[in-house]
């Protein structure tokens, strides 16, 4: 189980951008969060199998891809009894 925050900047927000990551996130066996951040990013925290994360990842990287100008990802310990994947506002 890996956990990984990850940052999107770009033309992230006001875009649908929290919305199809949640969509996103719903195909894959993976739970976390997203939310906007006051500096114009968006912030995502996903947590599941490595392959999982991973293929999330990729998926909407692929999906948001005109938008994302800068990713950064760091890793995160595992938040024990998570369910399910949100927007956080």
């Amino acid at each position: 189980m890996q956990r990984r925050a990850v940052i999107f900047q770009g033309r992230v927000q006001g875009v649908g951008f929290r919305y199809a990551t949640r969509e996103v996130a719903e195909t894959f066996a993976v739970t976390g969060w997203v939310r906007n951040e006051p500096d114009g990013s968006v912030r995502l925290e996903v947590q599941g199998e490595p392959a999982e994360v991973a293929a999330m990842l990729e998926a909407l990287q692929t999906r948001m891809d005109g938008y994302i100008r800068e990713t950064r990802i760091e890793a995160m310990v595992p938040t024990p009894g998570e369910a399910g994947f949100g927007i956080r506002r």
